[in-house]
């Protein structure tokens, strides 16, 4: 396994995690199916989102797989009026990720972060580790250390 940019900013801080490798169908890039194929709780892997503020400029999201972004609350939580998802073309100018492949440790720049509170139900979450076909778990609280996040409720089911 190559190692990310991701796992060297782990590796630097000194924070434990373990990677996870998977087969990539680029025809289903859900993380239901991502795991599924790590055998981790569907609740407990985050996909990372990206949105611009009409304040703040670029936010970063971190929620369940299976849950849906409320623009309301991330609006709210992030100094937004509103917020809404980048377009999918900006995503690897603006972050060094692709769609599929979005961490939210390592991107271009520390962008202001938020991962849903439900990571605080868990010992080990899971994120992507800055490519398709590989995700990280780690302890939610080390990923709110090291992307500098704050744990808040912006999502729904």
């Amino acid at each position: 396994m190559t190692k990310t940019n991701a796992m060297r900013i782990l590796e630097s801080a000194g924070i434990e995690y373990t990677a996870h490798e998977y087969d990539v169908n680029e025809d289903d890039l859900t993380g239901i199916t991502v795991a599924n194929k790590i055998g981790a709780e569907p609740e407990s892997v985050f996909k990372t989102l990206v949105t611009t503020g009409d304040k703040t400029g670029l936010t970063v999201f971190c929620i369940p797989v299976t849950s849906e972004l409320d623009l309301k609350k991330a609006a709210a939580v992030s100094g937004n009026k509103k917020v809404e998802m980048i377009k999918m073309k900006d995503l690897q100018p603006l972050t060094g990720y692709i769609r599929g492949g979005c961490s939210p440790i390592g991107m271009k720049k520390l962008f202001p972060t938020y991962i849903d509170e439900t990571a605080i139900l868990y010992d080990v979450i899971s994120v992507s580790a800055g490519t398709r076909g590989v995700q990280i778990k780690l302890s939610p609280e080390k990923l709110r250390e090291v992307v500098n996040a704050e744990f808040t409720d912006v999502s729904f089911q």
